[in-house]
């Protein structure tokens, strides 16, 4: 079996890799970072949770031992496609660089530009970005990437689902032609393939697992959910939800749950916290304090669910989650290989479980057809309770004439059922009688209107000439 001590690293970097309890490298980084070593452009495929991440850290701590940074010259990019993802880098360059002299920085958003300026002025040995800060640094003029040496794009495939991929074309452009390039994803798309022929020079391509696999240290299942009303469907997928989690029991000892939308993960962490469970949000739509702070007391225990969008799917290293429950079915399958990948890490055992309605045929057909093996269908341990039914929006002219008949009942109501009989009067007291069609004013014509208003003619006297 091979060891890091097998891979020709700085010492430095393998008494940091030994103090972080790692002895044998995983199968992609035992591949990886010998052609890295070398010089060359590295292709990396490997389903999530393999170590992609080290894979291209240590040879970049080892290649980039001697030399110096000079101010707004970073030597060495890494491109992530979320912030998480950004900031877990740079983790892991803190951990494996410590016994080194190297400088980082990571420039993602949410942070204030004049902290970030400030450790570029310095000068970096390596800067870690999402691409569209990065960009928002070099259009002010307060950063250059001649002198780049190492480029690395991570979980590439994501950055073309974002949109990323004309920035990243862009970035490309403006780093030197002699850069060492490293592209890892855990999927390969036609897109992406395009990006590595222009971009990557004789790139040494590493596959270390089918593309588009789960891992198998993870136990899938498949839990249909038909709603009895269409629009109780979200409200009894969460009462699915919760009776997975307690059919767990203990054995759930944290857990990722993912919705396609942002307000549908507000929406389930709410309903999670007001039913007891330690729950909390994250997506893209909080400020990156709150969203940091959550998943650190995620790792930290304090939160036992983490109620996510797909910002989280990837790259999340948490090694000890033990489920995964998908909300919804995602509508892209290669999230879904992303998403259950957040468990089973590490050689560890994880389980995870998708919600699916029957309206999400199409996408659970789609992801058996990636991963190249049917999920296996599961009922929910515990019966789902039927909720109470919500009102439902009446229609605003129905409410208007049932709102019309009420007042009208209510007159009716009020009104007396009979009168009692009263003495005749006397004809000439009597109203006259209407009881025929009535034209104009009637029959009965206002005094005023039968006087004569006429001025009589007079002679005109001397005194009016």
């Amino acid at each position: 079996m091979t060891k890091f001590t097998d891979l020709a690293l700085d010492p430095r970097v393998l008494k940091a890799v030994q103090e972080a309890g790692y002895d044998s490298p995983t199968p992609i980084q035992a591949q990886a970072i010998p052609h890295a070593l070398e010089g060359k452009d590295v292709l990396g495929i490997a389903q999530t949770g393999t170590g992609k991440t080290a894979s291209f850290t240590l040879p970049m701590i080892t290649l980039l031992g001697k030399g110096r940074a000079r101010a707004r010259m970073p030597r060495s990019l890494v491109l992530a496609p979320t912030r998480e993802l950004a900031a877990q880098v740079a983790e892991n360059f803190e951990t494996y660089a410590k016994h080194t002299k190297l400088t980082k920085a990571l420039l993602i958003g949410g942070v204030a530009f004049g902290e970030q300026d400030k450790l570029i002025d310095r000068g970096v040995d390596v800067l870690i970005a999402t691409p569209g800060r990065l960009l928002d640094h070099f259009e002010r003029g307060k950063l250059l990437l001649q002198g780049v040496q190492i480029m690395v794009v991570d979980e590439a495939d994501r950055m073309l689902d974002m949109g990323f991929i004309p920035d990243i074309e862009r970035i490309f452009s403006l780093t030197p032609f002699t850069r060492q390039t490293f592209f890892y994803s855990a999927t390969m798309a036609p897109e992406i393939e395009r990006i590595t022929n222009t971009f990557l020079q004789n790139a040494v391509k590493i596959e270390v697992a089918r593309q588009n696999s789960t891992s198998n240290t993870i136990e899938q299942a498949l839990v249909n959910v038909t709603p009895s009303r269409k629009d109780r469907s979200s409200a009894e997928k969460r009462d699915a939800l919760r009776d997975l989690i307690r059919s767990e029991g203990e054995a759930c000892t944290n857990a990722i749950v993912f919705c396609n939308r942002k307000i549908e993960v507000d929406v389930v962490a709410k309903s999670l916290k007001s039913h007891g469970f330690n729950a909390a949000p994250i997506h893209g739509d909080l400020e990156q304090r709150q969203r940091m702070a959550t998943l650190d007391g995620f790792r930290e225990g304090t939160v036992h669910i983490l109620v996510a969008s797909d910002v989280a799917a990837r790259g999340l290293d948490v090694p000890s989650v033990s489920h995964v429950f998908n909300f919804d079915v995602p509508t892209h399958p290669e999230d879904y290989v992303h998403r259950i990948g957040r468990t089973g890490r590490a050689g560890r055992k994880g389980k995870a479980f998708t919600l699916a309605t029957p309206t999400d045929e199409k996408y659970v057909t789609a992801i058996e057809a990636l991963v190249g093996q049917p999920i296996p269908r599961a009922a929910v341990s515990a019966p789902v309770a039927p909720a109470p039914a919500a009102p439902t929006e009446e229609p605003r002219e129905e409410r208007t004439t049932r709102s019309r008949r009420r007042r009208s009942s209510d007159r009716e109501d009020r009104a007396p059922r009979a009168e009692a009989p009263k003495a005749e009067r006397p004809a000439a007291e009597r109203a006259p009688d209407t009881s025929g069609p009535v034209l104009g004013l009637g029959d009965h014509v206002p005094d005023f209107m039968l006087r004569s208003f006429a001025v009589p003619e007079r002679t005109i006297t001397d005194e009016d000439a």
